[in-house]
């Protein structure tokens, strides 16, 4: 939905976000432990350098809801070991009121509900600028989990602090984000002006309770012997 201001400018309160999410595979592989030259060169001729997957975020000024959205069948052919990332399914609620969030996370078929406040960052707003999926942007930077450097994309066109993923807390909504080192990035591709009603906010109620603080302990326990590997996959199920 449309709202004006007493300037007179046009602002988007309502609606949904086309994501797309592109992973350079390429680049995954070399900082792979597992990683020599022959297994890199074999893996560009055998998968596609980028994974491409779709999420859906709606969205009011109150609340948002980031879940999966088309399917990619190209995501089927040829990946091997990265066809099944974590993190691809999940399903996060944000509630800009409360400053709560509700997000449900899976891993190796095991689902976690994670109820805890919605992640607080830091960002550094600059006077770079971009368009994206037709909104002008303004770039932000920040620094999460200690040492993931982050570069966001905000408009100020759609009046809800939300994003991707849990990537909250700008003055607009989130419409790219890149993580340089993680070789990851979302951007938006499209956003459909409409009417989000309460009930299209299904808020998630499956996986185990727990809290961001206990998983991040569960996965160390899990993954204390996966090398670098075992550090991506948990960087992937926190974002």
């Amino acid at each position: 939905m449309l709202a004006a201001n007493a300037q007179n400018s046009v602002f988007v309160t309502s609606g949904k976000i086309e994501y797309e999410k592109r992973l350079n595979l390429y680049e995954m592989v070399k900082d792979a432990d597992f990683n020599d030259d022959g297994f890199a060169e074999l893996a560009k001729k055998t998968m596609p350098k980028f994974k491409l997957t779709y999420y859906n975020l709606s969205f009011t000024p109150e609340k948002s809801l980031y879940q999966p959205g088309k399917d990619n069948p190209d995501n089927d052919k040829g990946l091997g070991w990265f066809n099944d990332r974590p993190a691809e399914t999940n399903i996060i609620f944000s509630d800009f009121e409360s400053g709560k969030s509700t997000s449900q996370k899976s891993l190796f078929g095991e689902s976690f509900l994670i109820q805890d406040t919605t992640r607080r960052i830091k960002w550094k707003i600059t006077d770079e600028t971009r368009v994206i999926a037709g909104f002008n942007c303004r770039r932000a930077n920040a620094i999460i989990m200690d040492s993931i450097y982050v570069v966001a994309f905000y408009t100020d066109e759609i009046v809800a602090p939300g994003g991707p993923e849990s990537f909250t807390g700008l003055p607009g909504m989130i419409l790219g984000v890149a993580l340089p080192h993680q070789h990851v990035t979302w951007f938006a591709t499209k956003v459909d002006v409409t009417e989000v009603k309460p009930a299209q906010f299904a808020i998630p109620t499956k996986g185990k309770k727990i809290s961001n603080a206990d998983l991040v302990k569960t996965l160390n326990e899990r993954l204390k012997d996966w090398g670098k590997s075992g550090r991506r996959y948990i960087q992937e199920m926190m974002l």
